[in-house]
């Protein structure tokens, strides 16, 4: 949070009140601006770097819930978010109705894929459970139905679920349908309100950023009220001596921002093999669900952007205070 040294500002002044070169003038200070204020977070590395890591762990907290909250989703798939829908039609149903049937389900919106099980794979499947065996031997017949398993698309949302097995219930020749919708609407529920938290959650951190930022460029100012108080009294304006602080901090929220993004990665990168060791168990279904490039790139130009306001809010307050 730089301004020019008493020899340099009176050139400095006079060049921007020149008519001359309106615009080479401009941009040569938004330049000076721009290197010495990056010099002086250098020449202090402690205090930037405290200053610089506090406001990253903030941001760096709504991306680690966020990337939580989408390996949770992912989590969730596997699990069952989009488990088989069992349906068990009547034991008077045969073949010809059961193959109708899945055909008709099958052309129903948000139905991937209907499988038939016939009464006698049931019973197979049932046979090779332990303490099953010899119950069923002692039937005489097969008093099980034929089962339609009905796969969801993915992605299905838990209303289209509940009016996809509302559906199934009403069809002619169904006897019950089993379903997971109640652990549908469940995970649904919960992953919007985890993302109703992380919204909250980066509209706090943004505000802790705003202020540490507008401490710091308060703090500066304070201490270098005698320098800015020459530069008015050689004609500068408040643009000109507020500048150098604006992109202090710019500098601030960016490097900021960058330190959060790397601690998100870092996270990410921590997750892999616990994921992956996770994943085996439910056949590969379950993967790392990483930060999405977009948001990598946007944080620290959000941070940046609110490290601007930060210092543009309070050099302004400031800057008039000491009028």
């Amino acid at each position: 949070m730089s301004t020019p040294t008493e020899t340099q500002a009176p050139a400095t002044a006079r060049s921007e009140r020149s008519h001359r070169h309106p615009f080479s003038s401009w941009r040569e200070h938004h330049g000076w601006s721009a290197g010495d204020s990056l010099r002086r977070l250098a020449s202090k590395p402690v205090g930037s770097l405290l200053t610089i890591a506090v406001m990253g762990l903030a941001l760096a907290l709504p991306l680690a819930f966020y990337l939580l909250l989408s390996n949770a989703q992912s989590l969730g798939d596997a699990l069952g978010r989009n488990q088989v829908i069992n349906v068990f039609l009547k034991t008077d149903q045969v073949t010809g109705n059961a193959q109708l049937l899945a055909k008709q389900i099958g052309q129903h919106d948000g139905v991937a894929n209907v499988t038939v099980k016939s009464p006698q794979q049931a019973m197979d499947e049932l046979s090779k459970m332990q303490g099953f065996s010899d119950a069923l031997r002692a039937l005489d017949d097969n008093p099980l139905p034929f089962v339609l398993e009905v796969q969801p698309q993915d992605g299905i949302s838990a209303d289209a679920a509940s009016r996809l097995v509302a559906d199934l219930r009403g069809m002619q020749g169904v006897d019950m349908v089993q379903d997971s919708g109640t652990w549908r609407q469940r995970l649904d529920a919960l992953l919007g309100v985890g993302n109703r938290v992380v919204l909250i959650l980066a509209a706090l951190f943004a505000l802790a950023v705003l202020l540490v930022v507008g401490n710091t460029v308060r703090v500066d100012i304070t201490s270098r009220a005698e320098e800015i108080g020459v530069l008015k009294l050689i004609g500068a304006s408040r643009a000109f001596v507020r500048r150098p602080y604006l992109y202090a901090g710019i500098w601030y929220g960016l490097f900021s921002g960058v330190l959060a993004v790397g601690l998100a990665l870092a996270i990410e990168f921590a997750l892999v093999e616990p994921v992956t060791k996770l994943s085996q168990v439910y056949e590969g279904k379950l993967r790392v669900a990483g930060l999405p490039p977009w948001l990598l790139v946007a944080v620290p130009v959000a941070a940046a952007l609110l490290g601007w306001l930060g210092a543009r809010l309070v050099s302004a307050w400031q800057l008039r205070k000491a009028a």
